[in-house]
């Protein structure tokens, strides 16, 4: 039930858009969660032979282009609040087109610059569906983004799997797998035809939402926007969650493109050889402790506090990187696994629900841009654990991903941060 004091048009069909942005977050990270393993068969296939420093470059561009068009669409979201069905159309079928043209690349240079295209259709997204619903959820923004956030797990769980069933050959037991062994692809194929599903769910979340009233905003001109975006950025506390997103940022990009990397690498090359499926499920299980923790950290965070939950997760996701490094291949691995993906995503929503209570409400969707903006600077990170990976061998990027992140969560400690809404109402 919503608060009394939240207006009924701000309540009117915002279950459904709830539902909606959900659903289209999930299918995004289904595209996301597979991009890592797909690129990882890319690495590994003699056609290209790619060192570990042009793997991270790869990577790199993507999470560049991501970075830096998120800007745009922070100000797209503000200017066109009543018009996010659109952008979210925008954004699936994007995803699905840059895929199609990354599955024909012929060469290491096609990769390089399709994956300028790839980072852009994800960064379309988050701005105008996560400002969305932190109009429409005033009362329970923290729980409302989590939710979002949960959907975005539970793609990045589905993902890989379905990426392992589409590529492995080697199982035979069960009519699911019987059949993807009848029609295994190549990796390369995968993405040719992820084309398809993309176009079919864009047009789904579109009409969805047609209907769905939306707050507008006050944001008329460019100018506005960036004039919202320099008040922003003349507070301290912006200032510093933008600067600790940033080092997460980097710590989790390196991990994101080298665990897929390292479990499906030969024994030769440092990695422990696993196929394709496995690979997969290993990075579904990441997943699963997070579609559960989400929704708890939020609603934890909307009563007592955002720092109460940031504080210890990052210390623990900072060590748990660290210890993929010590850690034997077997339930050791598994469980460090497992427990870090109880914080990857939970994490992030939940600073963007920190930075929406520094801005106090004020231009959300610019405040969204400059969260996932602030990835623009783990553009380097793969590039640094690619040099790092080529010098001292695959282990190394967890060590450097655990070292940024544990220096980010002593920034984050300092920093002073406004209360909630239920912590003021509490305190009342």
């Amino acid at each position: 039930m919503g608060s009394p004091e939240i207006e009924a048009n701000i309540r009117n069909g915002r279950n459904r858009l709830a539902v909606t942005v959900i659903l289209g977050h999930a299918v995004k990270h289904v595209f996301n969660s597979s991009l890592p393993l797909l690129l990882a068969m890319l690495k590994v296939d003699p056609k290209f032979s790619l060192s570990g420093t042009e793997y991270g470059v790869i990577a790199g561009v993507g999470r560049g282009t991501s970075g830096a068009t998120t800007m745009v669409a922070g100000y797209l979201g503000e200017r066109f609040a009543n018009r996010a069905g659109i952008m979210l159309f925008i954004s699936l079928a994007l995803m699905g087109i840059s895929y199609f043209l990354l599955g024909i690349a012929p060469n290491f240079w096609w990769v390089l610059v399709v994956m300028l295209l790839v980072g852009v259709g994800p960064s379309l997204y988050h701005p105008p569906a996560i400002a969305s619903l932190s109009r429409k959820f005033p009362d329970k923004r923290g729980f409302a983004i989590s939710l979002h956030g949960t959907g975005g797990s539970i793609g990045e769980m589905i993902g890989p799997v379905i990426v392992g069933l589409l590529t492995t050959e080697t199982f035979k037991v069960g009519t699911i797998i019987t059949i993807t062994y009848l029609v295994a692809f190549e990796w390369h194929e995968v993405l040719r035809i992820s084309v398809i599903p993309a176009l079919i769910f864009a047009v789904l979340v579109y009409w969805m939402m047609r209907d769905i009233s939306t707050a507008d905003t006050e944001i008329g001109s460019l100018g506005e926007y960036f004039g919202d975006l320099g008040l922003l950025l003349k507070n301290w506390g912006m200032i510093g969650l933008i600067t600790v997103t940033a080092m997460r940022s980097m710590g989790q990009s390196a991990i994101q493109y080298f665990l897929p990397l390292y479990l499906l690498a030969s024994a030769e090359d440092g990695g422990l050889a696993k196929d394709e499926l496995t690979v997969g499920f290993f990075l579904a299980g990441a997943q699963v402790a997070g579609i559960v923790a989400q929704p708890i950290m939020g609603w934890v965070s909307d009563h007592y506090g955002r720092k109460i939950v940031l504080v210890p997760a990052m210390t623990l996701l900072g060590i748990l990187y660290i210890a993929l490094n010590f850690s034997d291949d077997g339930y050791q691995l598994v469980i460090n696994i497992l427990l870090m993906g109880a914080f990857v995503y939970s994490l992030h929503t939940i600073f963007i629900a920190a930075a929406m209570d520094v801005s106090q409400g004020r231009a959300q969707s610019t405040v969204v841009s400059l969260i996932y903006g602030a990835s623009f600077i783990g553009t380097i990170s793969p590039i640094i654990a690619g040099v790092l990976v080529d010098e001292f061998g695959l282990k190394s990027a967890f060590v450097y991903s655990g070292i940024v992140v544990l220096v980010s969560t002593v920034i984050l400690a300092i920093l002073r941060l406004p209360k909630t809404i239920n912590q003021q109402q509490g305190s009342h």
